[in-house]
């Protein structure tokens, strides 16, 4: 990361996927968990729902923040957000991940830097350069 920030953002248009893929909702977990820790995140849990007639939605809640996607089968489109927070994890890793399953053909990305030190510094009285990026798990 070139400005201090405390995470990534990454907002991913996949369009013109596999269909099938898209609707299988084993499928669509096991591929955002394992996007999740090919980009070497630490998993703590997901939960996923397959919609009737059609579609997935799920989140993966990682220690360094979360990966969710909304599917659209009928459209062969999927909506995906990889929020990633410290340097140990690369979001752009379990974006390559899901292009490569999706079997997506067209796709748009926007990175979003979150939690700017600087404006976190000026705008809640905050004078921290300590960032923890991977809090301890409490059930």
């Amino acid at each position: 990361m070139n400005t201090k920030q405390l995470g990534r953002h990454i907002l991913v248009e996949f369009y013109d996927c596999d269909k099938t893929i898209l609707n299988d909702y084993e499928k669509i977990e096991k591929h955002m968990n394992q996007a999740a820790k090919c980009a070497n995140a630490t998993v703590v849990e997901s939960a996923f729902h397959l919609f009737n007639p059609w579609g997935v939605s799920g989140a993966v809640v990682i220690s360094e923040s979360h990966l969710t996607i909304h599917t659209w089968p009928e459209f062969s489109y999927a909506a995906v957000d990889l929020f990633t927070c410290g340097d140990e994890v690369n979001p752009w890793i379990a974006f390559k991940y899901l292009k490569e399953k999706l079997m997506a053909k067209k796709i748009e990305t926007k990175e979003i830097p979150r939690g700017v030190v600087k404006k976190i510094n000026k705008y809640c009285n905050v004078e921290s350069e300590e960032i923890k990026y991977k809090p301890d798990v409490v059930k």
